[in-house]
């Protein structure tokens, strides 16, 4: 099925898209109209979630069609997506398995000679391909409808091989539980590995972060390359492993480990190193006092695993080994997390517990290797939770100590 689309469609989604659909619905059921209500009531819905995800795709495409609202709850961002396609080989041909509404393909596209994209739902397999018209990307990129496990087997079959290819497997059970592992996704990859590397050579596996790095690495066979934390300085978005299916890592050899940083700057902070590293990392531990920075790695950063390698790598002493935060007296302004100088540091005793909250009314409250939460630390001490500019930690020193550190974010 073509999708085709009259003036009248798209013009009346543009004077339409600041109210509110149900209201929308509501005003115009009934009426005769050139198109259909509920598509377009659906454009206007999906415009306003992915105004800041898809702001680019929607900005370069102002014809841009969502099938559902569901696929573009699903779908990756534009600022993933494109890191996405840096992974990838550039001139070459990328299938990407299992494309959903195809933001992935689309940016794969404007990197690659040629991009097959794979999707099971035929209704995202038309809007993908009419997306591609519409971005001027339909000689590279054309999505197919199939099962991905159905297709490998066949292009394997005949020797069709792609430079690279990219899977991003369903995370859901059939009884619509959240599954982790990636022999429990929907495909599962462990499984395609041996049809896989007969149709590409590098092979990108999207993730969840809620993995453990050490443990997907073995379940891949320790095939990987490299495995990715990637994310934003608010939280870890995914976890990328990378496979090079012609030439697999050598027996011993340490993977590589990333942890990559997106920056609202539109910068991206990379910090490499292997477990080995980690491991060997010499550091050492001290106490902080007033003057003094404190360092809190991004999520992507403590995702990884990087401990002992921050404080070796930047110069920075930590406090308890638990403790995942780190200081220093000279500011360490390349540091992949965010910093803060120290204020004061106080002793976790009841009379400072007491006056707290007189003195700083309005903190934002951590507890990190503390022994109780950020929340019922803020309720010892009275306050109410500040813009996060003020910050009073609560940790556990070198010494083994509980003490309060409140420090000002730089």
């Amino acid at each position: 099925m073509n999708l085709q689309f009259n003036d009248d469609f798209f013009r009346w989604i543009e004077e339409h898209h600041n109210e509110n659909p149900a209201v929308l619905r509501l005003k115009w059921a009934g009426r005769p109209l050139p198109f259909d209500l509920d598509a377009a009531l659906i454009q206007i819905e999906c415009r306003k979630k992915c105004a800041g995800k898809l702001s680019d795709t929607l900005g370069t495409s102002p014809r841009f069609y969502f099938p559902s609202i569901l696929s573009a709850e699903q779908s990756t961002s534009d600022r993933l997506a494109s890191f996405h396609s840096s992974l990838i080989t550039e001139g070459g041909s990328v299938v990407d398995l299992t494309s959903g509404l195809g933001i992935d393909a689309l940016h794969f596209a404007s990197r690659a000679a040629e991009v097959t994209a794979c999707e099971r739902n035929k209704t995202l397999v038309d809007a993908l391909n009419y997306n591609a018209e519409q971005l001027h990307l339909s000689d590279i990129l054309k999505c197919i409808s199939g099962d991905c496990r159905e297709l490998a087997t066949e292009w394997a079959d005949n020797g069709h091989r792609f430079d690279c290819a990219f899977i991003d497997p369903a995370r859901r059970a059939a009884d619509g539980s959240r599954v982790y592992a990636l022999a429990e996704c929907e495909p599962d990859v462990i499984s395609l590995l041996p049809v896989l590397s007969k149709i590409a050579g590098l092979l990108v596996i999207k993730m969840s972060p809620m993995l453990d790095i050490t443990h997907t690495d073995k379940e891949l066979g320790e095939k990987a390359s490299a495995i990715i934390a990637l994310g934003t300085p608010a939280e870890c978005k995914e976890l990328i492993a990378l496979i090079d299916l012609g030439n697999p890592r050598p027996a011993g050899t340490s993977l590589l480990i990333e942890a990559t940083t997106l920056t609202a700057a539109g910068s991206a902070c990379t910090i490499s190193f292997t477990a080995s590293e980690e491991k060997d990392a010499e550091c050492q531990s001290g106490e902080a006092k007033a003057g003094d920075y404190i360092y809190e790695a991004w999520p992507a950063v403590m995702k990884s695993g990087a401990g002992r390698l921050l404080a070796a790598r930047f110069g920075l002493r930590t406090f308890h080994a638990n403790t995942r935060l780190y200081h220093s007296g000279n500011l360490k302004d390349d540091f992949p997390g965010d910093i803060f100088e120290v204020q004061e540091v106080l002793p976790y005793a009841s009379r400072i517990i007491k006056r707290f909250a007189r003195k700083y009314p309005q903190i934002s409250v951590a507890a990190r290797n503390f022994g109780i939460s950020a929340d019922e630390l803020r309720k010892r001490l009275g306050t109410k939770e500040g813009s996060g500019t003020i910050r009073v930690y609560g940790l556990t020193d070198a010494c083994g100590e509980r003490i309060l550190i409140v420090c000002r974010k730089i």
